[in-house]
């Protein structure tokens, strides 16, 4: 019954779950989202106001998406395998699988992920003789990826110079090649989508009269393109239910554009947003900390966060010397917490760089205590793994160039570097695919030939067997095992290949559709679908496989503490959080404070990082940070200063968060002291002392006055170090 299904939800989500027609959701962080979307569409279908076929639910993630349609199989007594629920990357690869034909694309295509891709720029740069100093190959990916998810072709890019009209030539010619390829890249995937539905009416107008109600998971992450290809689908009597927090809008740089909520208020008509304030994750001390930050940002549409689970406790700030000693006050409170009886994995740090991690990571080790990285390499970008999948590739499609070149040599067959490149110019000259010009070659290389040969091998051995049965051919043919058996740090290579397997056998057990789709009316279904299902589950495996490549899991059973950038921990949560390197120029970032509307995104990023807590958070900075090799001296983070004191305990208030002035300003060093010297200096400049950390070195300057005063000196092991005369414990040698 849907009273009972709407049971236990408080107003405002109520008011969500049953909104008639279009509305904008503004769900702050905790406040229960998830439960709302998939509540919604329990409600949709069980009153009867759509049929699951009907519903297109989008979200950021795989993992989101399971999770939805796991919820709504236990809520609802109806199989979920005909809705649409999946990432943009994913439903757009469900489109073009089947309208391969009107969307200009062989049934077969392969994806590109992101070093597949970069394995083709260099390819063709190569090819044409390009220098690529001038035109690195990253830079061209990235100009290409950033033309696309704006909506653009290379013909309609606008060049104001000659190094640009360079870059759009490039563009042209590496689209030109993926067509010739039969391939398409992850940008390639939305806007070829996009370009499908906006050419061919017939095909739009079906979607759109099938597609009544379209739910969107984190709608302040989309960008434009995403944007324009959802109002495609939506047609005018389609009900369009976006979800999102504009303060947690974090990923401008990846082309998300928080101005999309306020566009789609006005494409909608939508007076007022619903809002979501009520929060059952953190106490009320954490939320009005967030709160406080949050509210400097003019660019807003406005809440506030509360709960009804209590104050808690105060947030603890430290203050340290530098980067070690940060470090070390945060391992020394969590092994408080564990001795309290905390579980090590209940606790986060948070940094705002990656470079921040490795004194954290560091006193960690020495300490003893078991920490993991949060988003090491995935299971799909392993190196051993792409090699696998080539080889599948190959025997799902020949033609696929980058699969071709990834392994024709690996393991090693004596193919070398001058017949690629005559089997690359034969290739280009004849307008064919690599295979092609191998098979066209003949017998002129033994090690082209066997390829060949093996490859056609586990092609007619794979043929009508299972997605499993088909891995294994792989794994026994390719010679991959006995290669990694040969390295001295093989054995773990050899786990993950043999785990493939079991990827295999789990994708094959999953009663989702993994990507292929009926075709609509009208139009012809896949052939691949139709008369191989073998081939259409092993092309449905590797869709999947490059599109699960980009994304980062939690994973890891042990207990161990979660070390993340605030970006990666977006969508988490921990019972404590620490917060580091809160340092005018690295939270807020120094690049951020040049770029348009970039403090406003990075105090987001700061209010991320602050709800991440459920019940106790700690705020930490350094006066002085190892950064890239090099000393840096810091103001504490305006954010800091954002924060009510009212919440906060210092931990240290005899600290002074007053960095040392320029030194340019005041240098004493190269052995010419000031004028009118404020104090008197404890060491001549030329004397050795000796420090309790770093041993003996050479004084070598000094500078400031007062308070502020620091005296320089030179360790033969770790260089030149900068200390605040009143804390340094300096003894005469």
């Amino acid at each position: 019954m849907p009273a009972d299904l709407l049971e236990g939800l408080n107003p405002d989500q109520l008011a969500a779950v049953t909104a008639e027609g279009s509305a904008l959701v503004l769900a702050g962080a905790g406040s229960g989202k998830t439960r709302v979307l998939t509540t919604r569409i329990a409600w949709l279908v069980q009153t009867a106001r759509v049929s699951p076929m009907g519903i297109l639910a989008v979200t950021f993630t795989n993992k989101a998406a399971k999770e939805m349609l796991s919820r709504l199989s236990a809520m609802l007594p109806i199989n979920t395998r005909g809705m649409w629920v999946g990432t943009f990357h994913g439903l757009c690869n469900r489109l073009l699988r089947a309208h391969h034909q009107d969307a200009g694309l062989p049934q077969l295509f392969q994806i590109l992920d992101s070093a597949d891709q970069l394995a083709a720029i260099k390819r063709l740069l190569k090819a044409l003789n390009v220098d690529t100093d001038k035109y690195e190959p990253r830079k061209v990916q990235a100009f290409i990826n950033m033309n696309k998810e704006a909506g653009l072709r290379a013909g309609r890019v606008e060049a104001w110079d000659p190094y640009t009209r360079r870059l759009v030539e490039f563009f042209a010619e590496y689209d030109a090649q993926c067509n010739r390829e039969g391939v398409v890249d992850f940008a390639e995937l939305l806007l070829r989508a996009y370009e499908l539905l906006e050419r061919n009416a017939l095909l739009r107008e079906h979607y759109q009269t099938r597609f009544r109600h379209i739910l969107v998971d984190e709608f302040q992450d989309t960008s434009k393109l995403q944007y324009a290809w959802l109002k495609l689908l939506a047609g005018p009597e389609a009900a369009l239910f976006a979800v999102g927090d504009d303060d947690q809008s974090i990923y401008a740089f990846r082309g998300a554009d928080v101005g999309n909520m306020a566009t789609f208020m006005r494409d909608m008509g939508i007076a007022e947003p619903i809002k979501l304030t009520q929060n059952y994750r953190s106490h009320a001390t954490i939320l009005d900390a967030a709160n406080a930050v949050i509210a400097q940002n003019a660019n807003r549409l406005g809440k506030d966060l509360w709960t009804d689970a209590g104050v808690g406790e105060p947030i603890r700030h430290y203050q340290a010397m530098d980067d070690r000693e940060e470090a070390g006050f945060v391992v020394e409170a969590i092994r408080e917490l564990y001795r309290e009886g905390l579980a090590y994995a209940d606790v986060a740090v948070l940094y705002r760089a990656n470079a921040q991690s490795r004194a954290i990571e560091h006193a960690l080790f020495t300490a003893g205590l078991p920490y993991r990285v949060y988003g090491g390499q995935r299971f799909f970008e392993r190196a051993e793994i792409k090699h696998a999948l080539a080889y599948l590739r190959l025997i799902a499609n020949p033609e696929d160039d980058n699969a071709f070149l990834r392994v024709v040599n690996f393991p090693a067959r004596g193919v070398g570097a001058r017949t690629l490149e005559g089997l690359d110019a034969a290739a280009r000259q004849g307008g064919m695919s690599l295979w092609q010009a191998a098979c066209a070659g003949g017998g002129k290389n033994k090690g082209l030939a066997g390829f060949v040969a093996l490859v056609e091998g586990m092609r007619a051995e794979a043929r009508g067997l299972g997605l499993a049965e088909t891995v294994e051919i792989v794994l026994a043919r390719s010679s991959l095992i006995e290669h990694y058996k040969t390295e001295k740090e093989g054995e773990g290579r050899i786990e993950n290949l043999n785990e493939l397997t079991n990827a295999a056998l789990a994708f094959a057990a999953d009663a989702d559709d993994q990507g292929l789709a009926a075709a609509a009316p009208g139009t012809t279904a896949s052939a691949a679908t139709a008369d191989d299902p073998a081939q259409a589950q092993l092309i449905a495996f590797l869709a999947h496989a490059a599109l699960e490549a980009g994304e980062h899991e939690a994973g890891a059973a042990a207990d161990a503490v979660q070390l993340m950038t605030v970006h990666a921990a977006k969508g988490l949560e921990f019972h404590t959080v620490f917060i580091t390197g809160l340092e005018e120029g690295l939270f807020p970032h120094e690049n951020a404070l040049t770029e348009p509307d970039g403090l406003e995104e990075e105090r987001r990023l700061m209010y991320v990082a602050l709800t991440r807590a459920r019940r106790r958070l700690f705020l930490s900075h350094a006066q002085q940070r190892l950064l890239h090799g090099q000393p840096r001296y810091g103001l504490a983070s305006r954010f800091l200063e954002e924060i009510p004191t009212a919440l906060v305990h210092s931990l240290n208030l005899h600290r002074r968060p007053t960095p040392p002035p320029p030194r340019s300003t005041a240098d004493w060093g190269g052995g010419k002291a000031p004028s009118q010297p404020s104090r008197e200096l404890p060491h001549k400049i030329g004397a050795r002392v000796s420090h309790p950390r770093y041993g003996e070195g050479v004084v070598s300057g000094y500078q400031g006055q007062g308070a502020e005063a620091e005296i320089r000196v030179a360790f033969p092991k770790v260089g030149d170090k900068w200390f605040i005369l009143d804390y340094v414990k300096l003894t005469p040698c």
